[in-house]
């Protein structure tokens, strides 16, 4: 069996003569398709004898395999220490496309009718250099909406309902990327301490949407009407011009480590689905207690048709892997970007035009792999995140302590300008996913409010989570009533989101960064379902302000090509939809090499002009300054350009109103560590 081959189609196939489930196992003996009551999960109506055929393919057919009917297998093999076989385990179809919980931890697989009328409704292909992704979690998004009925919290008909949409189109972002969606449970550990895992990182099956985001009424109705709403929400996104990204998790399961749960790949052939030491032991890189190994032909088949379902048949938009990194590790556990499975992820025909981003690490030997994916991938940039952080929080919290910052701005210029010096010029400035938070860390606000993380209630004395945040509370930890604070930590955020959308790449906004939602300092609430991490819509007056403040730089980034390029520059080279790049000191003269490494330098002042291929010429200039006192920054004489409209200032607390215009050689005065953005026009 070839990691493609389509002569085998797996799972349930609805033929005139009945139905057909096709399993792949080489190790097993012996296999049975258990079929139960319509009415009681656990009463087994029918056992049908599987019999083995060409590539390792179980076949077993029956008239009351039918849309409806719920089923399990059960496997025999051999005994030996990289094998889990056992007869009695009723185990989900790996292909599934429904499941039906029966009990803690029992799973029934359901044969579903698929059908769904996607009307003329395109996908929205929105290009890389117009995306601006929202990282959102499914129920979370409108569990407190209260312009969403209520039976519709949480679900994901509320994120399809009109007030959701409105509220992401009103902010105008145009990519949702949601974290985990795949079925889902939580793990063990979790369980025994009461928690529940709230992210959905621990897969129980690649093909079927997770049942608890779905409304009530479509629980109650089964597995079909789960996937009708979840198709349902897909097609009302993309009505309103909005993309769908799934976050991921093939590089590992929810069976764990050895003595986690048997409930499918594992009891149908774990010596192939997993990575493992001669003695059975997991070989695990991903933290998790187990990894796929997707070095064999069957784990590599099954994410292949797992993406090609989701992209194909629901039509979401792109997707985000987890821990990508594991996905592309060899026989020997040893990662390369060449990898079979991830260069067939970007090649498949069935997946053109369909966003493939990386989360570039894991947990083993050479995990950290951040530029280091083919050109069609577009990585999670971590170094541009790091360096954001570090610029306007921890270097001003070593200057107030130092009297100086450690670095100047050199290394953060690069991070503006896209990352040449972590991303190849064949891959561009687009392969830089920029982040400033995620859904793993500190939200926007506490990253501007705590100095350490505060997870005790996660139930690990405070051990789980990051310590290296390269964070600033600006004076006190957490909550406070100083002014003073305040200001200083509403204006980092201003800077944080102004340089995240305003930066060379694809930005990513973490859901509720936009109006400084707060998960009170706790840094990896994975485990916390409730109001501590569901967004809030009842927001104060400064958080309405930011709010406006991410819509307007939303909206000047799309106005403005020279801030998005998709390729980069060359010195005396015209490259069609790059940004000519010129940088200036705050006295308006070119910067020099002392400028860019001298520590006492972090004010600067760049112009993008954009070169014309499809939008019309655009030029930007802004000033950027990263001290805690004011200064004077005199406009630069740059050619062709007669004027400077400024568009946009960090320092206030509402966007302008009003446009001031500026010419070349003018003073302008630049408060504390902010930003300026002006458009620049010439004689034309």
């Amino acid at each position: 069996m070839t990691p493609a081959d389509p002569l085998h189609d797996l799972g349930v196939r609805i033929t005139s003569h009945g139905g057909e489930l096709r399993v792949w196992s080489a190790g097993a003996e012996s296999m049975e398709l258990v079929i139960f009551d319509d009415t009681d999960p656990n009463w087994m109506t029918r056992m049908v004898p599987m019999h083995k055929g060409p590539d390792s393919v179980w076949v077993g057919r029956s008239r009351t395999l039918r849309v409806g009917t719920r089923y399990a297998i059960r496997a025999s093999g051999p005994s030996s220490p990289t094998s889990a076989f056992n007869p009695a385990q009723l185990l989900i179809d790996p292909y599934a496309r429904g499941l039906v919980r029966v009990s803690a931890g029992q799973y029934r697989s359901a044969v579903v009718d698929t059908a769904f009328d996607w009307g003329d409704v395109p996908k929205p292909a929105v290009p890389l250099d117009r995306t601006v992704i929202y990282e959102a979690h499914t129920k979370g998004i409108s569990k407190l909406n209260r312009h969403v009925p209520e039976p519709l919290r949480g679900s994901y008909a509320g994120l399809a309902h009109e007030a959701s949409i409105g509220y992401l189109t009103d902010l105008g972002v145009t990519t949702v990327e949601l974290l985990p969606v795949h079925a889902f449970v939580s793990e063990q550990r979790l369980l025994r301490q009461g928690l529940t895992n709230y992210w959905g990182y621990n897969t129980l099956n690649f093909f079927t949407p997770h049942a608890p985001y779905a409304s009530r009424s479509a629980q109650s109705e089964g597995p079909a009407a789960i996937l009708r709403e979840f198709k349902g929400m897909v097609r009302l996104l993309h009505e309103a011009g909005i993309e769908v990204i799934l976050d991921v998790v093939y590089n590992h399961t929810a069976e764990e480590g050895r003595g986690g749960p048997t409930t499918s790949l594992r009891g149908l052939d774990n010596d192939a689905y997993y990575r493992q030491t001669e003695d059975g032991d997991y070989i695990d890189v991903t933290g998790c207690g187990n990894s796929l190994n997707t070095s064999h032909p069957a784990a590599h088949r099954l994410v292949m048709d797992s993406l090609r379902y989701w992209a194909n048949e629901v039509q979401v938009d792109g997707f985000r892997f987890d821990l990508a990194v594991t996905l592309g590790r060899d026989e020997k556990h040893e990662y390369s970007p060449e990898h079979p499975l991830l260069t067939e992820i970007i090649s498949d025909p069935a997946l053109a035009g369909v966003k493939m981003i990386s989360e570039p690490w894991d947990v083993g030997m050479g995990g950290w792999q951040t530029g280091n994916f083919q050109t069609g991938w577009i990585d999670w940039n971590d170094r541009y995140r790091d360096r954001a952080r570090n610029f306007w929080l921890s270097d001003v919290d070593y200057a107030r302590r130092a009297s100086a910052a450690p670095v100047g701005i050199g290394g953060f210029a690069t991070r503006l300008a896209g990352s040449s010096n972590t991303f190849s010029e064949e891959r561009g400035p687009l392969a830089s996913i920029n982040l400033v938070t995620a859904h793993d860390g500190f939200t926007l606000a506490d990253l501007v409010s705590y100095d350490v993380k505060h997870n005790v209630g996660n139930g690990e004395s405070n051990r789980d989570g990051t310590d290296n945040n390269r964070s600033f509370n600006h004076g006190a930890e957490g909550p406070t009533t100083d002014e003073t604070i305040l200001a200083a930590r509403r204006r980092a955020m201003r800077n944080l989101l102004g340089t995240l959308l305003m930066s060379a790449g694809v930005p990513m906004i973490t859901a509720g960064d936009e109006y400084g939602r707060s998960q009170q300092g706790n840094n990896n609430a994975y485990c916390h379902d409730s109001e501590l991490t569901w967004l809030s819509f009842a927001v104060d007056k400064w958080q309405h302000n930011l709010h406006a403040h991410a819509r307007r730089l939303i909206e000047l980034r799309r106005e403005n090509p020279a801030l998005r390029p998709v390729r980069f520059g060359r010195p005396e080279e015209v490259v069609p939809s790059s940004s000519q790049m010129d940088w200036y000191d705050q006295s308006g003269h070119m910067m020099s090499d002392d400028d860019w490494t001298n520590a006492q330098n972090r004010t600067l002042q760049y112009v993008a002009a954009s070169t014309p291929e499809i939008e019309a010429f655009n030029r930007i200039l802004l000033i950027v300054h990263g001290v805690e006192s004011g200064t004077t920054v005199t406009l630069p004489h740059h050619d062709g350009v007669v004027r400077y409209d400024l568009l946009w200032n960090s320092e206030d607390e509402t966007p302008l109103t009003e446009i001031s215009s500026f010419v070349p050689g003018d003073t302008v005065d630049v408060e504390p560590t902010s930003m300026q953005l002006f458009r620049a026009f010439s004689e034309d």
